[in-house]
């Protein structure tokens, strides 16, 4: 069942983990799970120190050249009556750990995120404007 865009946001703020989709310039996908906080009416996730397999991310490079991505939140369970997602469809932008619009997503992502608080990412900051919240449950949640 289709379910309000409220539903939806409130189940990205539960969420622990999401997928952020880009596309290539040559139209091709690409999916990576982020951490991530809801911050007004926009995820914000950063670039951590984790390791990554190059220091060149494709996910940014993507949004330089596409703004457009969406971003997933999901419930797997073998009962299937427990199934849900909730989706956020938006316009990115990518800004450095020195501007101040960061210093706001650095916060958020810092207050939600224990590992933060000890070695706080160095950026640069994604900040997707959400222009649809979605979702969907196998049951009515109400």
């Amino acid at each position: 069942m289709q379910l309000s865009s409220e539903w939806a946001r409130q189940r990205f703020n539960s969420a622990r983990v999401a997928r952020l989709a880009t596309v290539d310039a040559e139209h091709r996908p690409h999916l990576v799970p982020i951490v991530f906080a809801v911050h007004g009416d926009s995820l914000v996730s950063a670039v951590d120190r984790k390791p990554k397999r190059d220091v060149r991310l494709r996910r940014l490079d993507n949004i330089r050249g596409n703004a457009a991505v969406s971003v997933l939140v999901d419930d797997y369970s073998d009962d299937w009556e427990q199934l849900w997602w909730a989706r956020a469809d938006g316009r990115a932008r990518i800004v450095t750990a020195e501007d101040d619009e960061a210093a706001a997503a650095l916060a958020a992502l810092t207050a939600r995120y224990v590992q933060y608080a000890e070695l706080p990412p160095p950026g640069p900051v994604v900040i997707v404007t959400v222009t649809r919240w979605s979702g969907w449950s196998a049951r009515d949640p109400s």
